[in-house]
């Protein structure tokens, strides 16, 4: 255990069905795709636990969720402590988050998309020790801004904005990659409780975390070191086992 270890409880989206990925999630959550023989959200829970000390967790399921409840359980096999819940209307991730909100309680927690990639060894640990003002976001350089969210950091490190899927025009060209892994304290709940749906008709959890930094609150953006990876279509996935292989 290291020696500045805080508990903290982690809270898993893994509701969406990810229809990019075509017949390969027809009869499974996008979560559960395997690489190298592994579901993606199995490399979450043992990773969090094995770096960053996490021994409980909350998975929000939706798209074909038996999946995740069969092959999980309630974690004895990982040494693990998970509680589930449901997101009935699969309206974005702005929402997605409150179904854990009782569960979270006053706790700080940290909050990860169940399509992000980290390997051994990753960056977890590091996100947890930079926790010291109202949270942190996680970010990559030398990805593809167009691909997601780019955030905008301002000259102390801390989030100043962040674009979501912008054109090269719209995104600043010290921009960082939104990682896709934020720690948060429950005031964010008081931001997602005030969410209107985005032009696309979905709530956007980023646009949470805007109103969060509008209001004052400080996320520091914290450079992810270590193999990541955004798995958001069947390419990434494709390149993923293909390396995994090799």
């Amino acid at each position: 255990m290291r020696p500045n270890y805080i508990p903290m409880k982690a809270v898993i989206l893994a509701a969406g069905k990810g229809t990019r990925m075509g017949d390969l999630t027809a009869n499974l959550p996008k979560p559960m795709v395997p690489v190298d023989g592994k579901p993606i959200l199995e490399y979450i829970v043992e990773g969090l636990r094995d770096e960053a000390g996490i021994r409980e967790f909350f998975i929000i399921v939706g798209w074909c969720g038996h999946v995740i409840r069969d092959h999980f359980g309630k974690g004895e096999r990982w040494g693990v402590e998970i509680t589930y819940g449901e997101q009935a209307v699969q309206d974005g991730t702005g929402k997605a988050p409150e179904v854990a909100q009782k569960w979270v309680g006053n706790d700080r927690f940290l909050l990860t998309y169940g399509d992000i990639l980290l390997r051994p060894p990753t960056d977890y640990a590091m996100l947890v020790d930079a926790f010291k003002e109202e949270g942190v976001i996680a970010v990559k350089d030398g990805e593809d801004l167009t691909k997601g969210g780019a955030v905008i950091l301002d000259d102390k490190g801390f989030m100043k904005d962040l674009v979501e899927k912008g054109a090269f025009s719209e995104v600043p060209a010290n921009a960082y990659y939104n990682a896709g892994i934020y720690l948060l304290t429950p005031r964010i709940f008081e931001y997602t409780a005030r969410l209107e749906k985005s032009p696309r008709g979905e709530y956007e959890f980023t646009d949470a975390l805007k109103a969060s930094v509008k209001a004052g609150d400080r996320l520091r953006g914290v450079t992810l070191r270590h193999a990541w990876a955004d798995v958001r279509d069947p390419s990434v996935l494709a390149e993923l086992n293909g390396r995994a292989k090799s």
